[in-house]
């Protein structure tokens, strides 16, 4: 994959996972199962993030 590519999708990720961790931080009425759900999209998007992390390196 094109440097310039994964530098382009790291960016997208990581506006997507502030996005989400804002929306999260800005509720008080979340419900459990909707916590877990938000969790397990930020978790995937976190692992996605270190893959392509890791893809820039190499």
């Amino acid at each position: 994959m094109d440097k310039d590519k994964i530098e382009k999708t790291i960016d997208y990720y990581t506006t997507k996972l502030n996005g989400l961790r804002n929306f999260i931080n800005s509720k008080s009425d979340l419900t459990v199962e909707e916590i877990i759900m938000h969790g397990e999209q930020l978790a995937i998007l976190d692992y996605k993030l270190t893959a392509l992390e890791i893809a820039k390196e190499n």
